[in-house]
């Protein structure tokens, strides 16, 4: 396992929710807890510090890490946010996850690190049934260069990215549940946390 404070975690939570009508995902309550909350739960105690890529309600998102915002305008997506996590990352590795699947737990970061050092390599995502989850992955900090080049081409495909770099595929196909994410007012009213 890669040592804790060698890994910083940055929440996506820049979208802009259009199937949820234009509202905030992460600050949308699930068992009166905001959505990103579930996910600080499960990381805090895994990781030195979070980050939170958010570009709007800032102020809100204060409280669950600090806060980043990309400087590229209309909603880049999540690869603009990550670049900009990148910047303020002080640690060796990046873990990404998004705040709209409250279901992980830690064998995604545990799995992820065992990968990245069995295959010593630069990027880890993971994938299910041969399906990639981009938004789910372990970088190492030092592929910020390739990020920069692969933005300032005009690319902004996070699973593209990973594909076209190499990324070892992280199997989780025994833990679909993970991944269940949490798009539309529906999936909200269907869903709830097991309690422990």
């Amino acid at each position: 396992m890669i040592d804790k404070n060698n890994i910083t975690a940055v929440i996506l939570a820049g979208g802009q929710g259009l199937r949820m009508n234009g509202q905030d995902k992460g600050l949308i309550l699930l068992d009166n807890k905001p959505l990103i909350g579930h996910t600080v739960d499960i990381i805090d105690k895994s990781v030195s510090s979070i980050l939170v890529s958010a570009n709007r309600n800032l102020d809100l998102y204060q409280q669950f890490g600090k806060v980043v915002s990309d400087n590229l305008s209309n909603y880049q997506g999540p690869l603009a946010g990550i670049c900009a996590a990148l910047t303020q990352t002080n640690s060796q590795y990046l873990f990404i996850v998004p705040c709209d699947s409250p279901y992980i737990d830690r064998s995604l970061l545990e799995r992820l690190s065992q990968a990245m050092i069995e295959n010593n390599t630069k990027l880890c995502v993971v994938s299910e049934n041969k399906h990639l989850h981009p938004t789910f992955a372990l970088i190492d900090v030092a592929i910020k260069p390739v990020l920069d080049q692969y933005l300032a081409a005009g690319e902004r495909k996070l699973g593209k990215f990973f594909k076209e770099c190499g990324a070892i595929e992280v199997d989780f196909s025994d833990k679909p549940q993970l991944f269940i994410n949490l798009n539309s007012p529906e999936d909200f009213i269907n869903n709830t946390i097991a309690s422990d």
